[in-house]
């Protein structure tokens, strides 16, 4: 006997395709839904297909946008380019308000054992963008996990011929955290990129 009547099992089902949404977060999704108005399940819905209908990514960068050219690729200075994995990279970054360059969206790592080569990201833009001759700088913003590593290598190999001086955000202890739960590779990378005071 099914638990569920059709169309609650099938919400539920579209709300756990969702990363992180387990079966009783979908159940209580699902249950929010049932309980909202007929206006505020409608303004839900189109917001879905509004947000499929006009986000796409910059021709540019790959980061979200609207129009064909991302606000910041417009305004920005382009003499220096962050690399990052993903355009909710970009967000974190922004939320810092210290970067004042550009972006690069890479749209994935290079991840052999999931079968993504460097052929599979946007490696061949960003070197496209450098070979346009106004960067300075590129600044690798990828995660500090194998992954995450091993492409920020690959690209500053691809770079570095080229004359362009390539960095990596640094890494360490998060403020307010406390030296005994660090793990050792964060704890070594902090020695090693400790800074004079």
């Amino acid at each position: 006997m099914e638990v569920f009547i059709e169309p609650i099992g099938r919400l539920m089902n579209e709300f756990s395709k969702l990363p992180g949404v387990g079966q009783k977060t979908a159940q209580r999704y699902a249950y929010r839904v049932i309980n909202m108005s007929e206006s505020e399940a409608r303004a839900f819905a189109d917001a879905i297909v509004n947000v499929k209908r006009k986000v796409r990514f910059c021709k540019v960068c790959g980061n979200f946008t609207e129009a064909e050219v991302c606000n910041i690729c417009a305004t920005r200075e382009k003499s220096v380019i962050c690399v990052v994995k993903e355009p909710k990279d970009v967000i974190a970054l922004e939320k810092v308000h210290e970067f004042k360059g550009v972006y690069h969206v890479l749209h994935g790592v290079i991840d052999p054992m999931n079968g993504v080569t460097p052929n599979d990201i946007r490696i061949k833009e960003l070197l496209a963008r450098v070979g346009e001759g106004d960067v300075k700088e590129v600044i690798m913003a990828t995660n500090p996990d194998v992954e995450g590593e091993a492409t920020a290598m690959y690209i500053a190999r691809l770079l570095k011929p080229l004359g362009i001086t390539v960095s990596r955000i640094s890494r360490g202890v998060p403020v307010g955290s406390e030296l005994e739960y660090a793990d050792e590779v964060t704890l070594a990378r902090a020695l090693i990129e400790r800074k004079e005071i």
